[in-house]
């Protein structure tokens, strides 16, 4: 194992990025094999998941330098998913995401970074900086490439939410006409925005949208708005006619749905609903992607559902309740990367 991360690291240094993943990759199947300590009685699982993490973080180097974001997303994953409190794996899982050109889940993986290197490191300003710029790059690279829905945020203290609303709305139509077919402010969560701390220390925002489909207005703001997210339209596909309008629905209304939930997560670090309600509507896009017969997407969504609710708790207090649901997504997303079936905590909060 050692002889293998040398050699990996040396072909690094040396720009033979092929070399160097077959060598982690190698180091990598060695940990899993229990080769990754010396002695089993005098150790810490800690250890052998810093170990894992860190293998899995320069497999994220050697992709992206190759030109293969996508399996460098699944490896950044992965990497978060062994060491989640470590800000620079969640900046890595960044730069595949930009170069992807999923800009919102960018934003929303240097927003974490950025609030766990302040966290854990304290006030490396410079650092902390740059985090931010990277971070609100995203976020304008995001809006630069939409067309379906336009945003306003208003500073937020600690006045009435409900006049704040109304008087956003009506901000929002009179800076951008051509976005009132539906108006809403997002009325659970409060939103933060990547400005350097001496200018703008802890300002909170609340975050309005306007869309030029009424339609896709309305359903983004459901999914937003009620308890439980629920992937908008599902229904169980039985038959081949089916599965053709769930892949159109898909196509024509579902991304542009995601990518508005996506965005506005973008800013936000908590849910009123919980910790767990992101996930929650992951696990519904996983659920359509596999009724569509498309695995690959469906395991990279789930090992992303699985980096997110690792991440959670070094992000806010969870209470006892959504701890216990947090864990239990967790094992749900195991046995569905595994392909056991069977009855799930997920399937349960589906049926209802």
């Amino acid at each position: 194992l050692r002889a293998a991360l040398w050699e990996g690291s040396a072909w690094c240094r040396q720009g033979n990025f092929a070399a160097a993943a077959a060598k982690f990759s190698m180091a990598l199947e060695l940990c899993s094999k229990g080769f990754a300590i010396e002695d089993p009685l005098n150790s810490s699982p800690d250890d052998i998941s810093r170990l894992a993490s860190w293998i899995e973080s320069k497999l994220v180097i050697c992709y992206l330098k190759l030109g293969q974001p996508g399996l460098a997303l699944s490896h950044s994953h992965r990497s978060i998913i062994q060491d989640p409190s470590h800000y620079c794996n969640h900046l890595r899982q960044a730069a595949c995401f930009r170069c992807l050109h999923r800009y919102s889940e960018a934003a929303r993986s240097a927003m974490v970074a950025q609030c766990l290197y302040v966290l854990a490191e304290g006030a490396g300003l410079e650092t902390s900086d740059l985090i931010q710029l990277y971070w609100q790059a995203m976020t304008q690279e995001a809006l630069n490439g939409e067309v379906s829905f336009s945003v306003l945020y208003t500073p937020f203290e600690k006045e009435d939410k409900t006049d704040k609303i109304k008087e956003a709305n009506k901000t929002f139509a009179e800076k951008h006409p051509d976005y009132v077919q539906h108006i809403f402010t997002d009325p659970h969560g409060i939103h933060l925005l990547p400005e350097r701390a001496e200018s703008h220390p802890g300002q909170q925002y609340l975050l309005t949208l306007g869309f030029r489909n009424k339609e896709i207005g309305k359903t983004v703001e459901k999914s937003v708005t009620q308890i439980l997210p629920v992937f908008p339209d599902q229904k169980t596909i039985c038959s081949p006619s089916m599965e053709e309008e769930a892949g159109r629905f898909w196509q024509n209304t579902g991304k542009m749905i995601m990518t508005a939930t996506a965005f506005i997560g973008s800013t936000k670090i908590k849910d009123e609903h919980g910790p767990c309600a992101w996930a929650i509507e992951q696990f519904h896009h996983a659920s359509l992607l596999s009724h569509l017969q498309r695995g690959e997407e469906q395991a990279q969504v789930m090992t992303q559902v699985m980096a997110e609710l690792a991440t959670v708790p070094y992000l806010q207090r969870v209470s006892q309740e959504d701890d216990k649901l947090l864990q239990s997504l967790m094992a749900d997303a195991v046995d569905i990367q595994a392909g056991r079936t069977g009855e799930h905590v997920w399937t349960k909060i589906q049926k209802v």
